[in-house]
């Protein structure tokens, strides 16, 4: 595949290393607003994204009003992962519309979810969840996927309208076919996002070459795995996924994976870890200026 256009339009160079360190889940729960405020201001995270339909989206909207330019966008929630804590759709609580379990809530995992999903519902929920963040003149910097649940046939090209028609910038990857399979999508399908992505390109879109996140499945030496990743973080456009969470009673009782989040809040709230990224000559950017490139895009 050719060199990544944007690197060229960021003034850069095609060998060169550029990331976008990205936390997601916020509002997940009162742990994830208060890491993500507290590494917006001393951390090395350049970009975070609000779940919408969770119980503490009013607190991390709130973080807006402190900082009216903050990179921040919106998660697009389309599912209920955990076992005792959950949510469900903030557009409708019709179970035609296939996006509600038999509690009442999304449905826990994405294969459910893309299974069941109406997509004129779907539509519809999406744009308000967009809507929602909007609310009070605040500009969303960019749309993304919890669980990576829009990355269907179902939903793809909404995801890709609701991204123009609001001047969001959003996370979507050079793949080709063989790796758009390796998605989960089967041979057609991966044909037509493969033909779906080179248009994009070609209209100006930004696109990302590579996805890397700190894993939640191990909570030791953190700071020692974050170094390993950078180090061969290879050239090209790289969204960085980090979950980070403060320590507290609740983010222990909802989430198996607890010790993850804090590990990462914790390392990347760390100087040697920002430090070590300088040295590395790797270029940190936010989803704002990516949104600058997005067609139509005016200041």
């Amino acid at each position: 595949m050719r060199p990544n256009p944007v690197l060229k339009r960021l003034g850069l160079l095609d060998e060169d290393r550029v990331v976008v360190i990205h936390c997601d889940d916020i509002g997940m729960c009162q742990a994830s607003v208060a890491a993500f405020e507290e590494l917006h201001e001393t951390g090395i995270v350049s970009s975070g994204a609000v779940m919408v339909p969770c119980p503490w989206f009013l607190a991390a909207k709130k973080i807006t009003r402190k900082f009216p330019q903050i990179d921040l966008g919106v998660h697009l929630t389309l599912t209920s992962e955990w076992s005792e804590y959950r949510w469900g759709p903030i557009s409708t609580r019709d179970p035609a519309s296939g996006m509600i379990d038999n509690e009442g809530y999304f449905f826990a995992t994405s294969k459910e979810a893309q299974a069941n999903i109406e997509p004129d519902f779907a539509n519809v929920e999406l744009a308000m969840q967009i809507a929602r963040m909007s609310e009070g003149g605040f500009l969303p910097s960019h749309i993304d996927t919890h669980m990576g649940t829009v990355a269907h046939p179902k939903l793809m090209q909404t995801y890709i309208e609701l991204a123009i028609t609001n001047k969001l910038a959003l996370m979507i990857f050079r793949l080709d076919t063989e790796g758009w399979m390796a998605t989960g999508l089967d041979s057609d399908s991966a044909i037509i996002a493969t033909e779906l992505v080179t248009n994009l390109e070609d209209m100006g879109i930004p696109l990302f070459d590579h996805i890397r996140s700190m894993p939640l499945d191990d909570s030791s030496i953190r700071l020692d795995m974050a170094k390993a990743i950078f180090k061969d973080l290879p050239s090209g456009l790289t969204h960085f996924i980090i979950h980070p969470a403060i320590d507290t009673p609740e983010i222990r009782r909802i989430s198996p994976d607890w010790l993850a989040r804090v590990g990462d809040y914790e390392v990347f709230n760390n100087e040697a870890l920002r430090a070590f990224i300088r040295q590395q000559g790797i270029h940190v950017i936010g989803y704002r200026q990516l949104q600058k490139m997005m067609p139509g895009f005016s200041d």
